[in-house]
């Protein structure tokens, strides 16, 4: 009973959190997902570096400058806050390279057992996080309009998704999904969650106008395909460190990681898609 009464206030807090960041206007949106990248970025790094007592922290510093450096730039950007956007561009780009061959340099010196395998760790941190919610920002951001609901959709979709799949595959599930990487997850469960989302889908349209009812049913389809996916490619990751869950920062629910990592994943295909039919 006290673990469903701390999952509920988690989840109260959490979602109150969440709708303040996304509909507080454009800098609480950055500010709420800056937040939220650091911590699925520190919780990633957290799991994957070599864990060298004296310079561990240090290496997951560096990796979290790393990988939130798309994020902030591409904010910044879109905040108009470049005097010259052309020049920044320009100058981050030519950056970009040696700041990774400096990730190198720390390796050679910090002596660590596995120093090409941190570079890749904290190289992949960025493009496996760092890089879709900077992608988030091309959904969020459209000209003058801030599409505020947009983004809502997506994350509603996405709980709306692993919370049915979970329901359903609790109470009828027989066919396992995923042995392999997660026991637990069935073929019925999945279809429960995926015809929701698209239930869903098609009821947004009425509640958000941005889009029509086909361009929710597509973003309700890459949410039920490649969320998925992203799920169980989370759930290897924590398989392969044998680990049960990516943090405890959520009482009840796990990590920032274990609670967004649908969501990193189906960020790309679904900037792609909006970004064609805008």
């Amino acid at each position: 009973m006290q673990g469903l009464i701390r999952r509920v206030i988690t989840a109260i807090f959490f979602v109150v959190a969440m709708l303040g960041g996304i509909y507080g206007g454009q800098y609480a949106f950055v500010c709420l997902f800056t937040i939220i990248t650091a911590l699925c970025l520190w919780e990633f790094l957290s799991i994957t570096l070599d864990k060298d007592q004296k310079r561990d922290r240090i290496r997951k510093f560096i990796g979290l400058v790393f990988g939130l450096t798309p994020f902030i730039m591409i904010s910044m950007l879109k905040l108009n806050l470049m005097s010259s956007p052309e020049h920044f561009v320009l100058y981050t780009s030519l950056l970009f390279f040696p700041i990774i061959f400096l990730i190198f340099v720390y390796e050679l010196f910090a002596a660590s057992k596995k120093p090409f395998s941190n570079v890749a760790f904290i190289i992949l941190g960025m493009v496996y996080i760092g890089i879709p919610f900077a992608l988030l920002d091309f959904i969020a951001f459209d000209g003058e309009h801030f599409r505020a609901n947009t983004v809502f959709g997506l994350l509603l979709l996405t709980w709306i998704n692993d919370t049915a799949a979970y329901l359903v595959g609790s109470q009828i599930g027989r066919n396992k999904l995923f042995p392999r990487i997660s026991p637990k997850k069935t073929w019925e469960g999945s279809i429960g969650g995926g015809i929701s989302t698209l239930i869903v889908s098609g009821l947004l349209a009425y509640v958000f106008e941005e889009q029509s009812v086909i361009e929710w049913m597509v973003l309700g389809s890459i949410v039920v395909v490649f969320g998925s996916i992203g799920d169980l490619i989370e759930s290897m990751l924590k398989r392969s460190y044998a680990v049960k869950d990516s943090g405890t920062l959520l009482p009840g629910h796990g990590g920032f990681l274990d609670r967004f990592d649908a969501f990193i994943f189906l960020i790309p295909f679904a900037t792609a898609y909006i970004l064609w039919i805008r």
